[in-house]
């Protein structure tokens, strides 16, 4: 089979650490590039000589491409996802997929009426994090579990407020429960499974938009999940910790791929070179031991998207996914303690 063409909207950091590199490591031909910021358009010649810079969607759209890849501002999500699914081109958009859950439904409705498979990036679902836990899940280490957390801390006092997710109010696609909840959300539903929101606070700690939030999910299959995003947070606590009645299982740092990608080290034909797993240890009071964990692969990713478009299977995140945790996201905004 032909190799697979793909346009990317976007050189930012999404489309220039994640998407493009994770598309070639898939097997993909990156073949365009939307942007027309002048530092981006250099960085592209330099990392990807061969793909055409484009400034339009429509230019990407005329190209013929095989799959589009949303990578632009929050607020474009929408628009851009629209045009591709009307022009019957799979398209993946990067999270959030959308800035409410009515915008998302439509957009999947359209993916629908159009007969075109559509999907949002959830790479937290490839995680060493994720994958190790659920192999101390399913070899039993931790016992039945009851509680998940889940955290996206930092200290970052003085974050810019040109910075776009800083500045622009929620109904513009800003602030950080847009941007690092669904990571958190993504993952757990996918361990977990279907979940709805129990309580949120929502806020803003540095005048800017909400750069703290604190959610509890319930899911189906009886575990609660705490997820923690804060922009401004001192003593950040643990990545992971999951526990049941066997133990705790307790992972401290972000899994490593996207640090090794700044770095410039990329995957090299669907596979990575150098380690990819996150530290985890098992915990049972004072006892601590090492647990081996599982590296993590965000090309699976795209894998999984090559293999939608070939008609070899399904995208990697499903509708009914995507939907759940954009009302998720809606709920934690209408319910939040803080008005």
């Amino acid at each position: 089979m032909a190799t697979l063409r793909a346009g990317v909207i976007g050189y930012g950091f999404g489309g220039r650490v994640f998407h493009a590199p994770l598309l070639e490591a898939a097997g993909f031909e990156v073949t365009a590039i939307q942007t027309t910021n002048p530092e981006r358009v250099a960085a592209v010649k330099e990392e990807f000589p061969n793909a055409k810079i484009v400034e339009t969607t429509q230019e990407l759209i005329d190209l013929g491409l095989d799959l589009i890849v949303v990578s632009s501002q929050n607020s474009a999500h929408k628009s851009q996802a629209i045009a591709a699914l009307r022009a019957h081109i799979p398209t993946v958009v990067d999270k959030p997929f959308a800035i409410n859950y009515a915008d998302t439904k439509e957009i999947l409705d359209i993916a629908n009426e159009e007969k075109t498979p559509i999907t949002v990036f959830f790479n937290r679902r490839f995680d060493s994090d994720t994958l190790t836990i659920k192999k101390a899940m399913s070899d039993g280490s931790i016992g039945k579990v009851f509680r998940m957390e889940g955290r996206f801390e930092r200290w970052a006092p003085m974050t810019s407020p040109d910075a776009w997710r800083e500045s622009l109010k929620k109904e513009e696609g800003g602030g950080k429960l847009l941007d690092l909840q669904p990571h958190l959300l993504s993952a757990v539903t996918e361990l977990f499974g279907p979940a709805e929101l129990k309580f949120s606070a929502v806020q803003s700690i540095r005048a800017y938009s909400d750069d703290d939030s604190v959610l509890m999910v319930q899911h189906a299959s009886g575990v609660d999940s705490y997820l923690s995003a804060c922009e401004a947070m001192g003593a950040p606590g643990p990545r992971i910790r999951v526990t049941g009645d066997k133990g705790s299982l307790i992972i401290q740092d972000l899994d490593p791929q996207e640090g090794f990608i700044k770095q410039g080290v990329r995957p090299v034909n669907g596979k990575w070179e150098v380690d990819t797993r996150s530290k985890a240890h098992l915990h049972r009071g004072s006892e601590v031991t090492e647990y081996e964990s599982v590296p993590g692969n965000y090309v699976d990713f795209y894998f999984q998207v090559k293999a939608c478009i070939e008609g070899k299977g399904e995208m990697p995140v499903s509708q009914s996914d995507i939907l759940m945790i954009a009302k998720i996201i809606d709920d934690a905004y209408e319910k939040s303690i803080h008005k």
